[in-house]
């Protein structure tokens, strides 16, 4: 690398057809999925073929956030406020929507909208900006 400290290696990427996992996807101590990596197994879920149940039991009410996936083309289905149901794959569609107040959420959504084809507008994020400093700017320069 130009840096001399960082090994670079190349890397082959093959296609793949992602699959549902049997199980349910939760949060765990370590070694297991942190807490606030949750929420973004719905869009990873969104894309696999069949049905994944997310549980996401440390935070209240934080999956009925995940529903506003269904408006940009997810499948989720709320069963609780702890557990939402996502059936894929999913094809993402553009549209316009407000920001949901919980930060991990909203990025779910921006990835999403980023995903879909044509041009997506999402208003009052300023939770992802206290978030994720510089985010746009960083995203722009990719």
């Amino acid at each position: 690398a130009d840096n001399a400290r960082t090994r670079l290696v190349d890397l082959t990427v093959r296609p793949s057809k992602l699959e549902a996992p049997i199980d349910k996807i939760h949060p765990m101590p370590f070694p297991g999925l942190n807490i606030d990596n949750v929420p973004f197994f719905a869009a990873i879920a969104a894309a696999a073929h069949g049905q994944t149940l997310i549980h996401d039991w440390v935070y209240d009410n934080r999956a009925i956030y995940l529903t506003d996936l269904n408006r940009l083309g997810g499948r989720l289905q709320l069963l609780d406020p702890h557990r939402v149901l996502v059936e894929g794959p999913t094809r993402w569609r553009a549209a316009e929507m407000m920001c949901p107040p919980a930060l991990r959420p909203a990025v779910v959504v921006l990835l999403a909208m980023m995903a879909a084809e044509g041009t997506s507008v999402l208003r009052n994020v300023y939770v992802i900006n206290r978030g994720y400093e510089e985010l746009a700017e960083r995203l722009n320069s990719v």
